[in-house]
């Protein structure tokens, strides 16, 4: 996503990732990919919930994430083991919803050229 911030900027759009991850945590990984555009912190998933997207993480796949030395619970600040699901949404001035791309599958996303498309679309 962060090769679309700049075309994005041109047409008067900003990129804004939301995310469970406690500032630290979220401040390395900006650094780590170069991001360049803001995450903002959703403790606990609170937005996430709102939105329907908070899933529990089931117990075979926090196994997993353990022996990956994974932990969910101090990445995200809280106990809950709960993550959003994947989601991009394309909201325009008036805060409403005008595309939506969402996938329980964290591995199925849309193309960051889709949200080119759908911005322009805006238009």
């Amino acid at each position: 996503m962060r090769d679309i911030v700049d075309p994005l900027k041109d047409m008067g759009a900003t990129l804004v990732a939301i995310t469970p991850l406690v500032a630290e945590h979220s401040r390395g990984l900006a650094e780590k990919h170069r991001l360049t555009f803001d995450l903002l912190s959703d403790p606990g998933n609170a937005y996430a919930a709102e939105l329907g997207l908070r899933f529990e993480v089931p117990d075979p796949v926090k196994d997993i994430y353990n022996g990956f030395g994974i932990d969910l619970p101090k990445s995200n600040g809280d106990a809950s083991y709960t993550l959003p699901m994947p989601a991009r949404l394309v909201v325009d001035t008036g805060g409403i919803v005008r595309a939506a791309d969402i996938d329980p599958d964290y591995t199925r996303r849309p193309e960051p050229s889709k949200t080119i498309d759908d911005v322009k679309a805006l238009g």
